[in-house]
């Protein structure tokens, strides 16, 4: 018996923020009282009676830290459709959100039934209706993620090559050392996809593949490889963040365009062992992380086109979203999808008017900091005007000190999109990075893509020394850049080294750096460098100088030279 649950959405009008200061090192700053949630205050959506799984209790409140179980791998549900793998990670009490992920507006959520065979559909309620009094119309809440697991793939299957079944394998049970996969399947629409796993502390040794079907066709990609090693993009250890229970060891993520059909392998690598257990004998096969689950992440709609008509402040804005707009309020006005360039007079200009407005941890004024040496502001495209769904993330903004360095990552995603899908792809890394690997907003604190067109990355305010996760154990007086796409075999286009060199040059600036300066960071810890000590390295540096890592590839890595020549000429050094 299908059971249908109507709801509906009342968006308040949030009072404006203030411009929140900066905290100490690592120190997080509290939220209004507003938006913090009360003990016993329900969840502002519903969720089906009957959705719930093992690690949902009654309460339908999810237990903290642990994920609830996903559907069945595949199969028909009573109306004949394939069950999609809807996504049902629990969110903690704190946020404040439904159990279940959002989809986009328009679409049904289909949900686990508490009995097999059974199928229940939630109706989506119809987004509210825009406020006149803005500057840009209210985006539907983008995006949705889809959640399979991966099995132990029997002897025989086709996503098993000769190589990776050994002999005798038939009679042996499933085994972690087992290549593991998802068979072909249909599942909803969507453009990007990883490989997530239960233990972030666990490594995956091995490759992992996945095919898809272009979306509305029979054509399917040929085997793509997932970056395995993606570890390192994390908080540094021992942070609130690290240590919040929800974070998942995950690999890279890869945009691969609208898709409605997806087939994935992963197959441990082998290594040489004796009898004892060392190095050297026969080749056995790694064990694979536990919890091994494909996500399929849909973007959502992008961004509306502007309304005409004055600002009037944040009149309409949901919290969150006000929130993240108001720690940019001396860049630009509430509401603004992007903070327009200027040029170095106009930047010193700004600096000295923002004197009492934007301070560091340290209680200085960035613009003292800044002294003569900072480059001009290149536009951003802030987080409204890429679409972030501001109702993701961990409302706190969380700062460091101030901004020693800055590590340039790729993103690992590949070189397959236009720069006009560059807001798609990086709504895709944030719900990846916060449903998906269980982090407090995307890692990066700057995105760039290959037309050089420069985004806001991790909430908190561009001129802020915002506290990310792109680089484990050098996360603190740092910023991370990263560049959409994969550079370890192709060049990157002149205007990504360009504009790489625009943003260190003034964001670098507000903090006294000089680009083609050296720096010392105290290591958080990691694989090359202990947890205390204190490394020298390059002011702008990439991410390999600080962690044992392919990123950001050899032929970005090859342009740093370059990268800090630019920035610190443009600084006017």
């Amino acid at each position: 018996m299908r059971g249908h649950l109507a709801s509906s959405i009342a968006v308040t009008c949030a009072a404006a923020l203030a411009l929140p200061l900066a905290l100490s090192s690592e120190a997080t700053a509290t939220p209004p009282a507003a938006e913090r949630p009360t003990a016993g205050s329900p969840a502002p959506e519903r969720t089906a009676p009957d959705d719930r799984t093992p690690d949902t209790p009654a309460s339908g409140v999810p237990v903290p830290g642990r994920r609830a179980s996903g559907p069945p791998a595949s199969g028909p549900s009573a109306s004949g459709e394939p069950v999609s793998g809807e996504s049902a990670y629990g969110r903690p009490a704190a946020y404040g959100r439904p159990v279940h992920d959002r989809p986009a507006y328009g679409r049904a959520v289909r949900v686990r039934p508490a009995s097999p065979g059974a199928s229940t559909v939630l109706p989506e309620a119809a987004p509210a209706a825009p406020t006149a009094a803005r500057t840009t119309r209210a985006a539907a809440v983008p995006g949705s993620t889809q959640s399979f697991p991966l099995t132990p793939l029997p002897p025989g299957s086709a996503l098993r090559t000769p190589s990776s079944a050994p002999s005798g394998d038939r009679a042996l049970p499933p085994s972690p050392s087992q290549p593991h996969g998802l068979a072909r399947r249909d599942v909803r629409h969507f453009s990007l996809v990883g490989v997530v796993w239960d233990d972030p502390d666990s490594e995956l040794h091995g490759r992992v593949q996945v095919r898809t079907r272009a979306g509305g066709t029979t054509d399917w990609s040929a085997w793509q490889d997932l970056e395995a090693h993606n570890h390192e993009h994390a908080a540094d250890p021992d942070t609130a963040e690290r240590a919040s229970g929800r974070v998942r060891g995950s690999t890279a993520p890869l945009w691969v365009g609208d898709s409605d059909g997806v087939e994935v392998r992963v197959r441990p690598t082998a290594t040489a062992t004796t009898a004892d257990g060392r190095t050297g004998g026969a080749h056995a096969a790694e064990p694979l992380p536990g919890g091994l689950r494909v996500e399929l992440v849909d973007p959502g709609a992008g961004p509306a086109s502007q309304d005409p008509g004055p600002e009037t402040g944040h009149a309409g804005f949901p919290a969150a979203e006000s929130a993240a707009s108001a720690a940019n309020a001396a860049l630009a006005p509430a509401g603004a999808t992007e903070i327009p360039a200027l040029s170095r007079k106009e930047t010193r200009a700004a600096l000295s008017a923002a004197r009492g407005v934007w301070k560091d941890a340290a209680g200085v004024v960035a613009g003292q900091r800044a002294r003569p040496y900072i480059g001009a502001r290149p536009r951003i495209v802030t987080r409204r005007g890429w679409g972030a769904d501001e109702g993701l993330r961990e409302r706190k903004f969380s700062y460091t000190k101030t901004v020693r360095a800055a590590f340039v990552h790729h993103s690992a995603t590949g070189n397959n999109y236009r720069c006009a899908q560059a807001p798609s792809v990086i709504r895709s890394i944030y719900r990846y990075h916060v449903r998906s690997s269980g982090w407090r907003d995307i890692g990066y604190n700057f995105l760039v893509d290959k037309c050089g067109n420069i985004y806001e990355g991790r909430a908190g305010g561009v001129a802020r020394p915002v506290m990310g996760a792109h680089t484990l154990g050098f996360n603190s007086r740092s910023t991370g850049i990263a560049v959409l796409g994969s550079f370890g075999a192709t060049n990157p286009p002149a205007a990504v080294v360009k504009a790489v060199a625009r943003l260190t040059a003034w964001k670098l600036g507000l903090h006294g750096a000089n680009p083609r300066g050296k720096t010392y960071l105290t290591s958080g810890g990691g694989n090359l460098y202990r947890k205390g000590k204190n490394v020298r390295l390059n002011v702008i540096s990439g991410h390999r100088d600080g962690f044992a890592t392919e990123c950001p590839g050899r032929r970005l890595y090859a342009k740093l030279g370059k990268t800090r020549a630019a920035s610190a000429r443009y600084q006017g050094r």
